[in-house]
């Protein structure tokens, strides 16, 4: 089965923390509470589930897929963005990290999915580069592709992200309406991801700065597939604790082969990919300031970057749109030298309120995937169960902290 782009005005989509009556920190959220409130981002997702019962590695059972982020609404390939990332603990991996960190720029769309895919959704997008680079230069490609381990429920093992389902979510993204909702949990590269030892998956929220401050969006987009049950909070609440594994059983504890045993047993490892996006207009080192505090709503929600955990994080802004291809020479603004332009740039001070904003968007995010996904039965009937909402609503009430209307 693969589903599509997110729906424009979805009557059936899974739930969000909000509408749970869970509100997490001060800030105010855009339209969707998504990352495609930043102006020009848009997000399309292909969902692999078929077959059930024992794995048979090449066979089945899948619970896996791909996400696509587009950051903004032009040619991606030859309009680069200001991008910055950071890694809270490396057993994981998002391609394409060194030229940002080298060069400061974006190059592309980026794709997210299971472990043993990353090098197919990789090759796909650079694939989809030099079909679609409307220049008609050269193209080489350094795409980004970030990954989490779903084999506790998917046969990873048998490769089932292929090119054409790449091809898939970038076309989904594509058709998204502009500013659109983006389908959270069991959905593209989250399908069989595991948070907290509840269902995970996909995740997504937003801020508005305060328009004093400056005005600007920032989304965030999450791939969670981390944590111990125990160190679950959800704003500052030990969710975790007061829903024990008693309760709510573990996949851990069925899993016949998976990162369970990988981590010693211990379900700590896993691993997040966070994508920010803003429309402030940012340098290179200022987005990886922001890459930078992701970590910190991530720590709120209970992440403890493991050893075996993969914990990366990137950060784009469109604040400076209409930069040059890289390798564009003798372009400069009128009364410059050749190859120099003019671009913006807040100052420290006002980068304050969207690092407050990121945190918040983060944190947020990772609560939706956890509050979106459902329970899932993968491979060798391993059972992942969802986040219980009636539970959660129980207890956020009963420590004080459901601000909404549940």
């Amino acid at each position: 089965m693969s589903s599509g782009a997110a729906r424009s005005a979805p009557s059936n989509a899974p739930l969000r923390a909000r509408d749970l009556g869970i509100v997490i920190g001060e800030g105010t959220p855009g339209p969707r509470n998504a990352i495609t409130d930043v102006r020009g981002v848009r997000v399309g997702h292909t969902t692999l589930i078929r077959g059930s019962g024992p794995l048979v590695v090449g066979e089945g059972p899948v619970r896996t897929g791909v996400t696509v982020i587009l950051p903004h609404d032009g040619d991606v390939w030859s309009e680069p963005l200001f991008a910055g990332a950071f890694t809270l603990n490396g057993n994981g991996e998002l391609t394409g990290l060194e030229w940002i960190r080298d060069a400061g720029m974006l190059h592309g769309p980026i794709g997210i999915t299971n472990t043993r895919s990353v090098g197919t959704v990789r090759d796909a997008l650079a694939d989809h580069g030099i079909r679609t680079r409307t220049d008609g230069a050269f193209y080489w490609a350094l795409p980004v592709a970030g990954e989490t381990y779903d084999g506790r429920l998917n046969d990873i093992a048998g490769d089932h992200v292929k090119p054409e389902h790449v091809s898939a979510a970038i076309e989904a993204a594509e058709a998204t309406v502009p500013g659109g909702a983006v389908t959270e949990g069991n959905v593209g590269g989250g399908t069989g991801m595991v948070c907290h030892e509840f269902k995970g998956g996909i995740g997504t929220a937003s801020r508005i700065v305060p328009a004093d401050l400056g005005g600007w969006t920032v989304g965030v987009l999450v791939q969670a597939n981390y944590g111990r049950r125990g160190l679950l909070r959800v704003d500052g609440v030990p969710v975790g604790t007061e829903i024990p594994l008693e309760e709510v059983p573990t996949p851990h504890a069925s899993a016949r082969r998976g990162i369970g045993e990988l981590s010693g047993g211990r379900p700590e490892g896993g691993s997040i990919i966070g994508i920010v996006a803003t429309d402030a207009p940012l340098l290179p080192h200022q987005c990886e300031r922001l890459a930078r505090r992701m970590p910190l709503g991530l720590a709120r929600v209970g992440g403890v970057g493991a050893t075996t955990s993969g914990d990366l994080f990137l950060c784009f802004a469109t604040g400076n749109r209409g930069m040059p291809p890289a390798e564009a020479r003798g372009i400069a603004e009128p009364g410059e030298a050749p190859g120099v332009l003019r671009i913006r740039t807040v100052t420290d001070s006002a980068l304050d309120p969207l690092i407050e904003a990121t945190v918040e968007a983060t944190e947020e995010a990772i609560v939706n995937a956890l509050v979106a996904a459902d329970t899932m039965t993968g491979r060798d009937d391993v059972t992942a169960y969802r986040l219980p909402h009636d539970r959660l609503v129980e207890v956020m009430r009963r420590y004080g902290r459901l601000r909404g209307t549940a």
